[in-house]
């Protein structure tokens, strides 16, 4: 059993230990302005019954009916029925990985078709079993990319999802690395600035395809650039759009992540998500996580085994690659099942149904007084929008008065940006639905107009 302090002196002698004179001062990387002062304020103790029937009165009060238009590595996707009774079947219902291959076969081979799957849509070499989610899929990457170089400096593009940036930041602040946030230029990667800021300190640049404004990057380019310079290039996809997309690998990246959310997995509120990982073949035994392999038993009969567990679980802490834990393995395999009931071309009909709605609605909504662009360049189902008034608003009103979640208000993340809507759309957005949000986008411009005159 692990040893728990339960006397002041026991707590003192291991505030002494580690160096610090106080749990306030253990503490101090807290930010002030979330250090609870006092008590919490709760409410008197309740029964049972009458807790449940606050917490159903709290509960009504969330709109659950929404109509999605919003993305950001986030998407309403049909998913079939199939994929959720597969599921919930006693042998996969569970989040993590199996440490006795000899009775866990099904899910290491679900497991391994679904590294397979993963290096078929990024055109790589190796998938691991899975991340927690795309950002920290995003963050492992950045630091194999640095422990593999030796190098102390990355550079991220402004275009890569915000809260990608944002969990990056978060694991390098622990160790002397260099962060160079990329400003982007006109909604796209600054190549001629990414260009100034390679030195031979910079281990690798992360991009985006496309890219949280929805844009088409050229990743060929960033390659060219990376590998000049000695290091790697790192590109968080979006699976749906990366079908009708040159594959990563074929573009030259060395290290491919993403979320894997929109392979059959319904959204819900914080997760749980789904991060793959995907490299060149000389970089297998860096890899974070673990792999599952086929093999073959002392009888030739073909089985399945885990692998290359380069973690702090299995080898010594000093050579591990990653301290993660665990994985997403049930949603590992539902995104198994979606990707293999689906076929290569069910997979290219979800992405150009959602990139025709996509562009049908862009063309119809621009030409409305006061719509427009907010950046030039390609897109397949994601866009900025430029909307008369503060981007903000649009969110809450369409989402109180019509039920429609209209797409994400930019100025959140960039200061510059309240006019800007950046908005989905999926196979399921149905034209009477595209017809709805049309007419209320129009609807609420005329307010924002007159607020203005």
């Amino acid at each position: 059993m692990p040893y728990i302090p339960n006397t002041d002196d026991d707590r003192r002698m291991m505030l002494e230990a580690i160096g610090v004179d106080s749990m306030e001062a253990l503490l101090k990387s807290i930010p002030e302005d979330v250090v609870l002062e006092g008590l919490l304020k709760l409410p008197s103790a309740a029964s049972e019954m009458e807790v449940l029937r606050e917490m159903e009165a709290l509960c009504g009060r969330n709109k659950t009916s929404c109509r999605v238009f919003a993305g950001g590595g986030i998407y309403d996707h049909f998913v079939p029925s199939a994929v959720l009774a597969l599921a919930g079947r006693p042998e996969f219902v569970t989040a993590y990985t199996p440490y006795q291959a000899e009775v866990s076969q099904g899910t290491l081979q679900v497991i391994y078709e679904f590294q397979t799957h993963i290096c078929r849509l990024t055109g790589m070499d190796a998938a691991n079993a899975s991340m927690y989610d795309g950002a920290s899929a995003a963050a492992e990457a950045a630091l194999l990319s640095l422990n593999t170089t030796g190098r102390d400096k990355v550079i991220v593009s402004e275009t890569v999802n915000p809260l990608f940036r944002e969990v990056i930041r978060t694991y390098l602040s622990g160790r002397e690395t260099e962060l160079v946030i990329l400003p982007h230029n006109r909604g796209h990667t600054d190549l001629n600035r990414l260009e100034r800021e390679f030195d031979d300190r910079t281990a690798g640049v992360i991009l985006s395809q496309p890219n949280f404004f929805g844009l088409i990057e050229d990743i060929e380019a960033g390659a060219e650039l990376s590998h000049r310079f000695g290091g790697h290039l790192i590109v968080a996809i979006d699976p749906i759009s990366a079908v009708l997309l040159k594959t990563p690998g074929a573009c030259g990246a060395d290290i491919v992540v993403g979320e894997g959310q929109p392979l059959g997995i319904p959204m819900n509120f914080g997760g749980p998500l789904l991060g793959f990982f995907a490299v060149r073949q000389e970089l297998i035994r860096r890899m974070p996580g673990r792999l599952a392999a086929r093999t073959t038993d002392a009888a030739g009969n073909p089985g399945f085994v885990l692998t290359l567990q380069t973690r702090e679980q299995h080898i010594r802490r000093d050579k591990a690659t990653s301290n993660i834990c665990t994985n997403q393995a049930l949603c590992a395999a539902m995104a198994t099942f979606y990707i293999s009931l689906m076929g290569r071309k069910g997979l290219r009909k979800a992405a150009l149904l959602s990139m025709e709605r996509a562009h049908e609605a862009a063309e119809r909504l621009f030409t409305l007084p006061g719509f427009e662009p907010y950046f030039e360049g390609d897109f397949i189902r994601e866009f900025a929008i430029r909307v008369p008034g503060a981007a903000g608003d649009y969110v809450d009103r369409l989402v109180r008065e019509y039920s429609i979640l209209p797409g994400i208000n930019a100025g959140r993340y960039f200061s510059d940006m309240d006019d800007c809507l950046i908005t989905a759309f999926t196979e399921k957005r149905m034209r009477v639905e595209i017809d709805d949000w049309y007419a209320a986008m129009k609807e609420l411009s005329k307010d924002a107009v007159l607020s203005e005159m």
